[in-house]
């Protein structure tokens, strides 16, 4: 009789692959669930980010406050307000001269078409006749008004919007006096829940992910205050006025990414348009267009990297990562949520050390004292 034919089996290799590929589906599938949940909580994930972002800044003041005898609730509510009234004295510094500089600045946006259109057709290569400008300012100006016209969802969007923000502002404001307040027994609580054996570790993720977030808002300050010092030089040698509103406004703005930028140097070119003429708003223009692009490649990765002891590579590839995955949100994120996991793998690695690697010494993990939550 013919012996049986060996049973065929795939190669390990394969096995082995096919189950990782299993394992990513799974992942990725839940990791959209996720995400698809925090969108429907976006409203209650936006002020809680708030809040934490502006409790690592006011805990300092509070801490100083409770040292020196002052209640915890009276401490809180201090620095709260001395924030709110920070932030209200740079709008009233910001806002009202703005809007003064923009007074009449229909009139100086007039002469600035005019002076294009005039190159245009007298001075430019191009063969434009006065009739073809003039016929595309009435087809933009039509299309302006169909646009409005049709926009009544695009304004209930944004009522709803405003509304929203407006909510998730006054969250963020609760959230951070509570956690100004509690922020010990808060942690505490949290610790409780860890398993005891698990705490000293979870603690001491804890506190590395506090230092983290700290470096981090430290490197926006300092972008701020470079981005604020380059614009606001272009426009002092360009002759426009508000230059240290605008400079104020930029140094707010570097806390949020993208965006801020974004808007902080629209808001110069205007007010240099408005007060100082076209071509000084086009060199300001182009020294914000070229902070920002340096900002965003080079001096970000570099200033993060430095306060949060991270490569500048590992810096630019979160970021991007980020707002490609995220959009704003995952911006904002990217640089801390990327530095508080490299911290927690450092922290496993020393829990778990491999066989190559004994001991606590290259996986040790930066961390800062150890402090509590405020």
């Amino acid at each position: 009789m013919d012996a049986p034919a060996a049973s065929w089996r795939p190669h390990p290799a394969i096995l082995r692959f096919t189950a990782y590929a299993a394992c990513t589906i799974v992942v990725g599938y839940a990791s959209k669930l996720v995400l698809e949940l925090l969108t429907q909580l976006s409203i209650v994930l936006f002020p809680v980010i708030t809040a934490l972002f502006l409790t690592r800044v006011l805990a300092v003041p509070g801490n100083w406050l409770r040292r020196r005898g002052w209640p915890p609730a009276l401490a809180a509510a201090s620095v709260l307000v001395g924030f709110l009234v920070l932030v209200a004295g740079l709008v009233m510094a910001v806002v009202p001269p703005v809007v003064h500089e923009f007074s009449d600045f229909g009139t100086t946006i007039d002469k600035g078409t005019q002076q294009i259109e005039d190159w245009l057709v007298e001075d430019s290569a191009f063969d434009v006749k006065r009739k073809d400008v003039e016929d595309f300012k009435d087809d933009l100006t039509k299309r302006s008004k169909t646009t409005l016209e049709n926009s009544t969802d695009t304004i209930a969007r944004g009522a709803r919007l405003v509304i929203e923000a407006l909510v998730s502002l006054i969250l963020s404001l609760v959230l951070t006096f509570f956690a100004i307040k509690d922020g010990p027994e808060f942690q505490r609580w949290m610790t409780g829940l860890v398993p005891r054996r698990r705490r000293p570790h979870a603690k001491e993720l804890a506190n590395a992910s506090w230092v983290t977030l700290g470096g981090y808002l430290r490197g926006a300050a300092l972008l701020g205050i470079l981005e604020a010092v380059v614009i606001g030089g272009a426009m002092f040698f360009a002759g426009a006025h508000l230059v240290v509103p605008v400079m104020l406004l930029t140094f707010a703005a570097a806390f949020i990414p993208l965006v801020g930028a974004t808007v902080a140097g629209v808001l110069a070119v205007l007010v240099t348009l408005a007060s100082a003429g076209l071509a000084q708003a086009v060199v300001v223009a182009i020294v914000a267009l070229v902070v920002q692009q340096l900002d965003n490649e080079l001096l970000a990765p570099w200033i993060y990297g430095k306060a949060l002891s991270m490569h500048p590579v590992v810096i630019l590839l979160s970021i991007t990562a980020g707002t490609a995955l995220f959009g704003f949100v995952g911006t904002l994120l990217a640089v801390p949520f990327t530095a508080i996991a490299m911290d927690s793998v450092a922290i496993w690695k020393r829990e778990h050390p491999s066989e190559d690697e004994p001991g606590d010494g290259d996986g040790d993990v930066a961390t800062g004292p150890d402090v509590a939550l405020t």
